[in-house]
């Protein structure tokens, strides 16, 4: 009677198969493949679900934030420094080692950073829902920008570090057959959860909206308010939170034992992958690569960033803004399915160049729509339906190609990722790819006001530089006008640096697709081939 047993395969060389799973029957060694099948996880899916679901609402709400502080009059200094907010999902391999690498084995390696994290997000929520409405500002009140940053930016350090918890609960909770589920989990419960916490809420914060819609007897407000829609969630993560802790155990399949014997002995610890990641910046590929992605969005930087907030001073109701989010999620949806028919090949960065003069051209598009907007919308501040059509087919075509990009690095990622460390290396580029992005929106919104003349229409010698000189010019009766719009020579810059940049930066993309894989190997001396043999 022929004997099979499960063991990991290991080696000092990428050819021979690193880290793979094989079953070794009777001398004769192959790759284990199982279907999937969901009987017996039906209940671990659904709980991931409402756990990725949970993950989205802060990321939601902290974009709607910028949305109130535009009508509550910040300026767009105090936007630039809202956006750190969102900085901690890019930094977050900063902590992901120590998430992945202290627990408390009695009470689940998971657990161990889910329950007290997410207490603390229902606290925070809590918390803010008692003064966030202070905090905000408004009616003559200037907003606590400092505060609310701070605030919003652990928010989403918590919501983070949920995240690399959840990810790595997802490989144990679910059957092996079934770990490919998780993605799906994350990639629908994070938008169901950022669609409840942005377009939701605010649209039924919106007294218009509720108003025209929703009420047979008009109100004077939203139907919820941010400090309920807060005290709500927070309440909400507390009791979720609670019955996990309670009802849900951790690793509870079938090959538990053998799941978290195989985690102790091949897993790396802090100090290993923190030198994983000092080996990858040391690399030359790498260090070329991250100069593209961290310089590439610049291009894009005054659109992505600045537009929607124009368009909002313009006299573009933000609930209308945040509804045209509703028939491009289908979008999005099919988006990476077709574009990952063209970056499957061997040159998925062919992909990724071609979609960048588009996107510069439909940038343009964005705000050439920013620039004409006040004349579309009538003087009594109604917007017409054509200029809303016009804008959700911008908006779709700009989507097209900002996924093109995305699905293509991806796919890059993906094909060069040493195998030995793929996930500490996949999670690397994108923290890379992340910060790409965000740090030009920042340095971009500060610049708005930096750049922008304004004029107050009673003083002659009041250019409106600063608050006080605001309100002189409001108490003598006069407004600030505008007399040189500095987002306008933004996106000129970002136009011209992005055709710039594309003309020199492209025979180094195509020179990093080209090298061969072994150039983007973690490990390549015999002092160093520990990393690789565990």
């Amino acid at each position: 009677m022929s004997t099979t047993r499960r063991r990991q395969q290991v080696s000092d060389g990428p050819e021979e198969g690193d880290g793979q799973l094989l079953i070794e029957k009777d001398s004769d060694v192959f790759v284990e493949e199982e279907k999937p099948d969901i009987r017996g996880d039906k209940r671990n899916i659904a709980i991931l679900l409402f756990l990725y679901i949970l993950q989205g609402i802060p990321i939601g709400l902290i974009a709607a934030i910028p949305m109130l502080l535009q009508n509550r009059g910040a300026s767009y200094k105090q936007q630039a420094e809202f956006s750190f907010a969102y900085w901690p999902f890019s930094i977050k391999l900063l902590w992901a080692p120590i998430v992945d690498s202290l627990y408390i084995r009695r009470f689940g390696r998971r657990k161990s950073w889910l329950v007290p994290v997410q207490y603390l997000l229902g606290a925070f929520m809590l918390l803010l829902s008692q003064h966030v409405d202070l905090w905000l500002g408004g009616k003559g009140v200037e907003p606590n920008v400092p505060l609310l940053t701070l605030l919003f930016f652990m928010l989403n350090f918590l919501a983070a570090t949920q995240d690399i918890a959840v990810d790595g609960w997802a490989l144990t909770m679910l059957k092996r057959c079934n770990v490919g589920y998780a993605s799906t989990c994350n990639s629908v419960g994070q938008t169901a959860g950022y669609f409840l916490g942005y377009v939701v809420f605010i649209a039924l914060e919106s007294k218009d909206f509720c108003n025209s819609y929703l009420r047979d007897i008009p109100g004077d407000e939203g139907m919820i308010t941010l400090p309920r829609f807060l005290w709500f969630w927070g309440i909400t993560f507390m009791v979720a939170t609670t019955l996990v802790a309670i009802f849900k155990k951790e690793n509870d399949i079938e090959d538990a034992h053998m799941e978290s014997r195989y985690n102790e002995e091949h897993e790396l610890n802090i100090r290993e992958s923190y030198q994983i990641l000092w080996q990858m910046v040391r690399m030359r590929p790498v260090q070329i690569l991250a100069g593209i992605l961290l310089t590439v969005k610049v291009t894009f930087a005054a659109s992505d960033a600045v537009t929607s907030l124009k368009l909002i001073d313009a006299g573009v109701p933000k609930d209308k803004l945040a509804l045209l989010a509703i028939p491009v999620i289908p979008l999005q949806l099919i988006l990476p399915l077709v574009v990952g028919r063209y970056t499957n090949g061997p040159r998925p960065m062919d992909v990724y160049l071609g979609a960048i003069p588009y996107r510069i051209c439909l940038a343009s598009v964005a705000t050439i729509i920013a620039y004409l907007t006040p004349y579309m919308i009538s003087k009594d501040g109604e917007v017409p339906t054509y200029y809303y059509v016009l804008l959700i087919t911008s908006y779709g075509c700009y989507q097209v190609f900002l996924y093109s990009m995305f699905v293509a690095a991806m796919a890059f990622f993906a094909k060069i990722s040493d195998p030995a460390v793929g996930g500490t290396y996949m999670t690397f580029l994108n923290t890379l790819c992340n910060l790409g992005g965000n740090w030009p929106n920042t340095v971009v919104l500060w610049l708005v006001d930096v750049l922008t003349w304004k004029q107050c229409s009673t003083l002659s010698d009041n250019q409106c530089l600063d608050k006080t000189e605001e309100q002189a010019c409001s108490s003598s009766k006069g407004v600030c006008e505008i007399s040189f719009d500095g987002y306008y020579l933004e996106a000129f810059v970002c136009v011209i640096y992005g055709i710039i940049w594309l003309l020199i930066v492209r025979k180094w993309i195509l020179y990093l697709q080209d090298l061969p894989t072994k150039s983007w190997l973690v490990v390549k001396t015999a002092g160093q081939s520990s990393y690789r043999s565990r």
